[in-house]
């Protein structure tokens, strides 16, 4: 079992699970926070959103926590997704209808680039804080594309892709913009803990 043990700033069990797939589980590894705790996350760039997280989840329990934000960023919509990729259109639409939204305001539109990003910070004490980000180029499709994964993955074809991130689970678990940051972070980790 891993040596290097955080505390994932979300009290969701699943996103624990997928973050041990993406780590090297006998390395470093990662478990839920026993409760949510609710943080308001007004920093203007995901790496401020990041750290408000993890500052609030290290207070708490007095351990090393990982926390993250991501999101998705669309060209031809400036400032308007990004760090308020969850919250696009407001808070009474769910995944549907911010996909459908976005789809709509995209009609018509040829500039159709879009990256996901995802930052990582790693919150040992406070002396001690590293970020790492990860980034997956891209475009929106004209549809609906595909039934798996959440959020904006129905919509969204990586470069040089045919398939959304819907539609091939498999590839996005590899190549995502979390998995590029998982990958940075481990490699540094690799030499931060051996020393």
């Amino acid at each position: 079992m891993a040596t290097n043990w955080f505390i994932l700033a979300s009290g969701n069990a699943h996103k624990s699970e997928e973050f041990n797939e993406l780590f090297d589980i006998d390395f470093l590894g990662v478990k839920a926070a026993p409760e949510k705790i609710e943080v308001e996350e007004n920093g203007r760039t995901f790496s401020e959103n990041a750290l408000l997280k993890a500052e609030a989840y290290y207070k708490k329990y007095k351990k090393p926590v990982l926390s993250d934000d991501s999101g998705l960023v669309v060209s031809a919509l400036p400032g308007e997704l990004g760090i308020h990729s969850a919250r696009f259109g407001g808070d009474n639409l769910d995944d549907t209808g911010r996909t459908a939204l976005l789809l709509s305001k995209l009609e018509g539109q040829d500039n159709r680039e879009a990256y996901f990003v995802c930052v990582l910070c790693f919150y040992l004490n406070p002396g001690e804080i590293f970020f790492f980000e990860g980034r997956c180029q891209g475009s929106i499709s004209s549809g609906v594309k595909g039934d798996k994964g959440f959020g904006y993955d129905p919509v969204f074809v990586p470069e040089g892709r045919e398939l959304s991130f819907a539609e091939d689970s498999e590839w996005k678990q590899l190549n995502s913009h979390r998995a590029k940051a998982v990958s940075q972070a481990q490699n540094f980790f690799g030499g931060f803990f051996s020393k």
